[in-house]
C-alpha cells in the first residue's frame, strides 16, 4: 500500500506538502499542487482516514437519517446535501429512520459509533430521544424537511398556504365536498398541511367535515386503501398530501372505474419526475427539494465550525405546478 512518503518522493516534495494537499491546511502553489495530485493518482494512495481522525477529531463525514431514502421526495432533498457535502470534501452516511422513533434511536446511535462530524435529521413524529442523545453526544444536528424544534438548526418547505391554494384551486372550478389523504398522524408536515387544507376551506366558505379528511400514513399502499375509503363519501376532489399517497390515491381510482379529472379531481403535495407523464399529468404542489438539501448541508457545515452559532428556522416557498389533472380543461 502506497505511503504519503511513496508521494513525497514520486513528486518531489517534502512529506509536510502532501500532507498539506491532501488535507487542505495550506495553501500550496497550483504547480506544486499538481504535481502532488499526479503522484497520488500513480501510486494509487489512499488516505487512512480513521488515523487522521484521531489526530483531527474529525472523519469528514456526514450522517443523513430519513424515514424513507427510496422515497423520491427525500431523494432529491439527499442530492443536495450530498452536493454541497462534497464540495467541502465530506462524505455521507446514510440510514432510514422508517418513522420509527426506536429505530432513530438506534441509527443515530449507530452513526455517533461511526465517529461522523454531524447528523442531518428528518424528524420522525416522536424524535425526542435522539434529539436527547445527539445533543448529550455533542453531534451538531440540523433538522430538515420537518420543522419541529427551535433549539435546532432546521429547515423545511413552507406546508399551511400551498395546500390552502390547492384548495383554492379546486373551489374555484366549483368543488365543494373536497377530501384530503393525509400523511402520517403526528408529523409536523401532516399536521401543517391538515391546518392549510382547513384554511383554504375556510377562506372558501366551505364547511370543514372531518368525513373527508382519511390519513394515508405518508406511503403507497395505505394511500390506496385510504382513498377507497374515502371514495364511499362521495368528494368530488382529493388532495394527496405527499408523493407517495399521491401514487396509491391512483390505483385506488383506478380499481374504482373513476377517471381522473372527468369523474374526480385529484391534486396533490409534491411533485416528482414521472408527474408529468401520468395520463392525465398531475397538478401539484412541487418542493424545493434539492434546495433544502444543500441548505440543511450548509447549515450544518457551518455549525460544525463555529458550535455556538444561534440556531436559525428557514422555510423555503414551494411552488404550484399547473398540469391536467385538476380538470380546469373540463371547464375551460
Amino acid at each position: 500500500m502506497a505511503t504519503l512518503a511513496d508521494v513525497a518522493r514520486l513528486a518531489g516534495v517534502s512529506t509536510a506538502t502532501v500532507s498539506h494537499v491532501v488535507n487542505g491546511t495550506r495553501n500550496v502553489r497550483p504547480e506544486t499542487r499538481r504535481l502532488v495530485e499526479e503522484a497520488i493518482e500513480e501510486t494509487g494512495y489512499s488516505q487512512n482516514t480513521l488515523a487522521r481522525s484521531l489526530v483531527t477529531a474529525s472523519t469528514k463525514s456526514i450522517a443523513v437519517v430519513m424515514s424513507a431514502i427510496s422515497n423520491p421526495y427525500f431523494g432529491q432533498v439527499l442530492q443536495g446535501i450530498e452536493a454541497e457535502a462534497v464540495e467541502h470534501d465530506y462524505t455521507l452516511l446514510l440510514a432510514e429512520s422508517r418513522d420509527d422513533p426506536d429505530h432513530e434511536l438506534h441509527v443515530v446511535r449507530s452513526m455517533r459509533a461511526r465517529r461522523v462530524d454531524g447528523l442531518v435529521l428528518a424528524p420522525s413524529a416522536d424524535p425526542e430521544r435522539a434529539l436527547e442523545y445527539a445533543s448529550a453526544q455533542g453531534i451538531p444536528t440540523v433538522l430538515a424537511d420537518r420543522i419541529v424544534d427551535d433549539r435546532y438548526d432546521q429547515v423545511g418547505p413552507e406546508n399551511t398556504e400551498p395546500t390552502a391554494q390547492l384548495v383554492d384551486h379546486l373551489a374555484a372550478l366549483g368543488h365543494r365536498r373536497i377530501g384530503i389523504v393525509a400523511g402520517r398522524t403526528g408529523l409536523s408536515t401532516t399536521d401543517e398541511r391538515l391546518a392549510g387544507y382547513r384554511e383554504g376551506l375556510r377562506r372558501n366558505g366551505i364547511e370543514h367535515e372531518p368525513e373527508l379528511v382519511v390519513e394515508g400514513r405518508s406511503e403507497t399502499d395505505p394511500g390506496a386503501r385510504a382513498t377507497a375509503e374515502l371514495l364511499r363519501r362521495r368528494p368530488t376532489a382529493l388532495i394527496t398530501a405527499n408523493n407517495g399517497m399521491t401514487v396509491g390515491a391512483m390505483r385506488a381510482l383506478g380499481e374504482a372505474g373513476l377517471r381522473v379529472p372527468d369523474d374526480i379531481a385529484l391534486v396533490g403535495f409534491d411533485d416528482f419526475p414521472w408527474a408529468n407523464w401520468f395520463s392525465p399529468r398531475l397538478t401539484v404542489i412541487a418542493q424545493p427539494c434539492a434546495d433544502i438539501g444543500s441548505l440543511a448541508a450548509r447549515l450544518l457545515l457551518r455549525r460544525i465550525a463555529d458550535p455556538d452559532v444561534p440556531p436559525g428556522t428557514h422555510r423555503l416557498p414551494p411552488r404550484f405546478v399547473h398540469r391536467d389533472s385538476c380538470g380546469c380543461g373540463l371547464r375551460s
